[in-house]
């Protein structure tokens, strides 16, 4: 503490012997401060820790007779399946053991899935082959992977380190490349060095070797292995685990990965841990949040904290834990087994889903334009009256399905379809069954006459049901064909950029339509009240690191509730206005960040804090835009957003030369279809600016917002025409205010 004046007396009798005294007691002052609060000491190991890689093994390879051991550690210990995605699509070994190396995603820079390099043996240590050039390699990538990162926390800590085969030194080697320990096979270790080290890693390869082995037909495409072959591989390998584990010292923790593919497709793969803290149990962590599902990220932060040493901030993966379980080894790895087969079931039909959905909507605005065009022509109807009324009908029902695609899409999970022996074909009717149910509950009740009606009923479901689900853990989001999943390894809890488009602008139009009643009666401040309290609560489940945990989405939805709120309150909205919104959404964001850093697990949020801090900030926000960029080589994405805002201007708002704009009837019908229209362009607009998913955010906003809005202007030119003839007269200048054409600086 500064004692005032102290600095100017000090001054003053420097020249003295005042000066002399008075430095002779700072001195003695800092030496007792020294002495009683000494310097914090290096972090010392306390424990042992063996990583045992089989990469390629998947939980399908397990069974009770062909892997015993495998099995025997499933009923005894942890269990969980893992996520080993890395830079690529497809992980090969010697990225995953460099992952493990960094606690980051890494990569080797190779062409194809080849064994790891033979390292350069020097007496019992060895290092890695061209370390500097996988050092440089892995700096530049986005990802900025610190190679040896692991290797260097036990060395500082007092610890040795010793790699048992190839692929291990890659793990296990320190900043420079090496480690103290190597033998090429478990065979060749001394039965002194199984417990002579702080970190033991083993690759048992069997299973990858059996891919190898496949080879490649004419075109370079690998060969697939036979099941024998596969389950012959498996067996060896737990063969070899077993001796491994005879050797380990009792008092090991054991943590066995799958940390790798085999072969050209992504899997989810095997994690099992042994040893204290881990009893028969699931796996999870802080960085999935879901029961018996880790990443491949976690498990250098697991072996950190199972030798008692600080996880660097590099590490970005969080520590397995086990949550007990009294379910038997038949059971875990059914379920286990049961996650992989989901994943590849969303993985193969997930593309088809989305053509289907966008292309089925751009055919929805192409007929839509036909009927409605031929509706409003000039000339006299060729049609009967009631063909009209079902072109009406049949258009309106069309719009309401395709806008509960969407929200059926996660409703589906509450089936367990990836259990069936026919999952597709199962998921398919689930997500049909659905769509009919949701599109037949917005057709019936009372406010099927209100042309919002129907529509505020889809927007409501949609909400509540991606709400209450991140408020319950984001169980329907994984392995759901708008979600994300554990292949990908985007995400595995809150809001996925898809999800948060859905949620954003169903809450949006939920808050408009419910302000409706009373905006009709002329309470705006009722209205405006709505609308504030439902933005309160869509922004909490959105932001807060234990719900939503969306950083870009409360930067989006805060300035568009803020466009809905001004517009129900009967206000403008300047550019100006929308940018201070903007920045209000930041400055949220960034103080839920900071809550979320003090926290002892913080999510990406609490990282991001950290970064900006450190001035690390740059980096991230820089591969977001690269992202947002690229996306817009989606071209189904941006064929659906392009298509969709066309169709909403050029149809809808501006029909050219028809006689009448049908969203200019719907606005006299419905006064809040214009402020909810406007908030929904506002958080598409933001939200693909402000997330790495970009041109994804507007294409799944509008396949909500869009039909949406089709079906309230279909329903309110039903209501204008009731026997189907020719539209009314606009109305005139001396009709009331509430019923006159809406300002033109109004208009979307």
């Amino acid at each position: 503490m500064e004692v005032p004046g102290l600095a100017q007396r000090g001054r003053r009798l420097s020249g003295g012997r005042g000066g002399a005294v008075s430095l002779c007691a700072l001195l003695t002052l800092v030496m007792a401060v020294a002495l009683a609060f000494p310097a914090a000491a290096h972090a010392q190991v306390n424990g042992r820790v063996a990583v045992i890689g089989i990469p390629g093994l998947r939980w399908s390879d397990v069974s009770e007779h062909g892997t015993p051991t495998l099995w025997r550690l499933t009923r005894e210990g942890a269990a969980g399946a893992l996520s080993v995605r890395t830079t690529r699509g497809n992980t090969c070994p010697a990225d995953g053991w460099l992952t493990v190396s960094a606690g980051q995603r890494a990569r080797f820079p190779h062409s194809e899935c080849a064994l790891a390099p033979t390292p350069l043996v020097s007496g019992s240590s060895a290092s890695v082959r061209d370390w500097s050039r996988l050092v440089a390699d892995n700096a530049a990538t986005s990802y900025k992977a610190q190679l040896g990162l692991l290797g260097d926390a036990v060395h500082r800590a007092g610890g040795c380190t010793m790699a048992v085969g190839p692929g291990a030194v890659l793990g296990a080697a320190d900043a420079s490349g090496r480690v103290d320990r190597y033998a090429p096979s478990p065979a060749r270790v001394p039965a002194a060095d199984w417990s002579g080290c702080a970190l033991t890693m083993v690759e048992i390869d069997a299973v990858h070797r059996a891919h190898i082995r496949a080879g490649v037909d004419a075109d370079g495409v690998p060969i697939p292995v036979s099941r024998r072959s596969r389950a012959a591989a498996a067996t060896a390998a737990d063969r070899q685990l077993a001796a491994v584990l005879k050797a380990l010292p009792d008092d090991a923790t054991v943590l066995v990965a799958g940390l790798s593919d085999s072969g050209t497709t992504p899997h989810l793969h095997v994690a099992l841990a042994t040893g204290p803290g881990f009893g028969p149990a699931l796996l999870t962590s802080a960085a999935t949040r879901q029961d018996g599902l880790v990443t491949l990220t976690d498990l250098t932060a697991t072996a950190l904290g199972a030798l008692g040493l600080p996880q660097p901030k590099q590490a970005i993966g969080s520590r397995w834990r086990a949550e007990p379980t009294d379910a038997p080894a038949a059971a875990k790895v059914h379920d286990l087994d049961d996650e992989d087969v989901a994943a590849q079931a969303i993985r193969r039909v997930q593309p088809a889903f989305f053509i289907v959905l966008f292309g089925g909507q751009l055919l929805l605005y192409g007929l839509a334009t036909v009927a409605l065009r031929r509706r409003w022509a000039g000339a006299p109807a060729s049609a009967p009256a009631l063909t009209r009324r079902r072109i009406l009908a049949g258009t309106r029902v069309v719009a309401l399905a395709g806008a509960a695609a969407p929200v059926a899409s996660f409703l589906a999970n509450l089936l367990p379809w990836w259990r069936s022996e026919h999952p597709l074909p199962l998921l398919i009717c689930s997500v049909t069954a659905w769509m009919a149910a949701l599109t037949a509950l917005a057709l019936a009740g009372p406010w099927r006459r209100s042309p919002v009606g129907g529509g505020l009923v889809i927007a409501a479901v949609t909400a509540l049901v991606l709400g209450v689900d991140v408020l319950t853990g984001s169980h329907l989001q994984l392995n759901a064909l708008m979600g994300y999943t554990a292949l990908v390894a985007g995400r595995f809890y809150g809001f996925g950029n898809q999800a948060f488009a859905l949620f954003a602008v169903a809450a949006l139009l939920s808050a408009a339509w419910l302000a409706e009643r009373p905006l009709r009666k002329g309470r705006r401040t009722a209205a405006l009240a709505v609308v504030a309290a439902l933005a309160v609560v869509a922004v909490a489940i959105d932001g807060w690191p234990g719900w939503g945990s969306d950083f870009g989405g409360v930067i989006a939805m805060v300035p568009a509730f803020a466009v809905l709120g001004l517009l129900v309150a009967g206000r403008r909205v300047s550019p100006l206005w929308l940018a201070v919104y903007c920045l209000a959404g930041a400055a949220l964001v960034l103080a839920i960040s900071f809550l979320d850093a003090r926290r002892a697990a913080p999510s990406h949020l609490g990282r991001f804090w950290d970064d900006l801090v450190s001035g690390q900030a740059g980096e991230v926000i820089a591969r977001k835009a690269e992202a947002m960029l690229r996306s817009l080589g989606y071209w189904p994405f941006t064929v659906a957003a392009l298509g969709a805002l066309c169709f909403l201007y050029f149809v809808l708002a501006r029909p050219l030369r028809w006689r009448a704009a049908l969203l200019q009837r719907a606005y006299r019908r419905g006064p809040a279809l214009r402020p909810a229209l406007m908030a929904a362009l506002t958080l598409a607009i933001v939200g693909m600016l402000v997330n790495d998913s970009g041109v994804v955010v507007p294409a799944v906003a509008f396949s909500l917002a869009v039909p949406l809005t089709l079906a309230a202007s279909v329903r309110a030119l039903e209501l204008d025409e009731p026997d189907g003839g020719a539209p009314s007269p606009p109305p005139t200048a001396a009709a009331p205010s509430a019923a006159r054409e809406p300002r033109p600086n109004a208009a979307p």
